[in-house]
């Protein structure tokens, strides 16, 4: 299964995450598909870069994104 999720980058304590989209069975940190965008937490307010039209691809092609993902989508506008 083709999941859309989080890639956790940046130094201890200073997260920075892309949104990459990889199979459900590879590391947190491992080998990904492709790079939708990134998110950071840290900036006020948090940034929030996904590409839109790469993001409903892989939606239409059947990846599903984790909880965390699918709230960002929500937020960007890809998603309703």
């Amino acid at each position: 299964m083709v999941k859309i999720r989080l890639k956790r980058m940046g130094a201890h304590k200073k997260p920075f995450y892309r949104v990459v989209v990889a199979d459900s069975s590879s590391a947190r940190n491992g080998k990904f598909i492709e790079e939708l965008g990134y998110y950071d937490p840290l900036q006020e307010p948090p940034v929030i870069k996904i590409d839109g039209e790469k993001a409903k691809k892989w939606l239409g092609d059947g990846a599903q994104p984790t909880e965390v993902v699918r709230n960002l989508l929500k937020k960007s506008g890809v998603i309703e």
